[in-house]
């Protein structure tokens, strides 16, 4: 008999997804779920997932998952971690959902050290409600609210939410990754593994922000779209380290 050597974490269940051809969210998902296994965490993690592209994550984790409201899955996930603190908890959540309406709630955690992982899923648009701008919008971005592109001098400068929370004393470990290609994705696998240890061992707030592609809402084919990413967003929200727990203790 031939010896598997790939296959379906167990923390995954056997469906189809939603999301559209190109998505990145089914190779996020996937990485999640085999750092759960390897953990050994899959009877005892807890995942919440808001509004947003990730909005059905319930139907595709086999674990036990709650739902936000849009931007507060922070502050669900302050209660779920404070009345189980031996639990694995984390939070899913896109650009839209968590630098936008859910700012104050991941600002807030991360100020109070909460003991909770966020996987931040970065595409620089609305994906699930049609592609408007979001706070990580490029300038120069078209999307469906800035159809001329991004204006700096009237929507802002695009918010680096990863280098802003490693500003706060409560962040314990910050990190930007990227799943343009295998290379890139061993290395998001290993930030993720990574933040979820800091979190069981106590050492505060961790997250770990992925730069991810929106074909649909870019209107570019999925290996286009991995293009752009590289071209544009990458300089823009440069890959690494933002925060270590040896900075935490200076």
């Amino acid at each position: 008999m031939a010896e598997k050597v790939f296959g379906r974490p167990a923390s995954l269940v056997d469906v189809p997804t939603h999301y559209c051809p190109g998505c990145h969210h089914g190779i996020i998902h996937r990485l999640v779920a085999e750092v759960i296994d390897e953990l050994g965490v899959q009877d005892s993690a807890i995942g919440v997932a808001p509004v947003g592209c990730s909005v059905l994550a319930y139907d595709y984790f086999n674990i036990d998952m709650f739902e936000a409201a849009h931007g507060r899955a922070p502050a669900v996930a302050t209660g779920i971690k404070r009345v189980h603190p031996e639990a694995p908890v984390f939070t899913y959540q896109g650009d839209g959902d968590l630098a936008a309406i859910g700012a104050a709630e991941i600002v807030h955690a991360a100020a109070r050290g909460e003991k909770i992982t966020t996987i931040f899923v970065n595409n620089a648009i609305y994906g699930m409600t049609g592609g408007q701008m979001a706070p990580t919008s490029l300038v120069g971005q078209v999307t469906q609210t800035s159809p001329y592109g991004r204006k700096a001098e009237t929507a802002g400068i695009p918010i680096r939410v990863s280098e802003m929370l490693a500003t706060l004393d409560g962040a314990a470990y910050i990190e930007r990754v990227a799943v343009n290609n295998p290379a890139n994705m061993a290395k998001a696998k290993a930030a993720i593994k990574k933040a979820f240890k800091m979190q069981l061992e106590g050492k505060g707030f961790t997250m770990v922000e992925v730069l991810s592609t929106c074909p649909t809402n870019w209107g570019l084919s999925a290996i286009d779209a991995v293009k752009w990413m590289e071209a544009n967003m990458m300089p823009y929200y440069p890959l690494g380290v933002f925060k270590t727990p040896e900075e935490v203790a200076k």
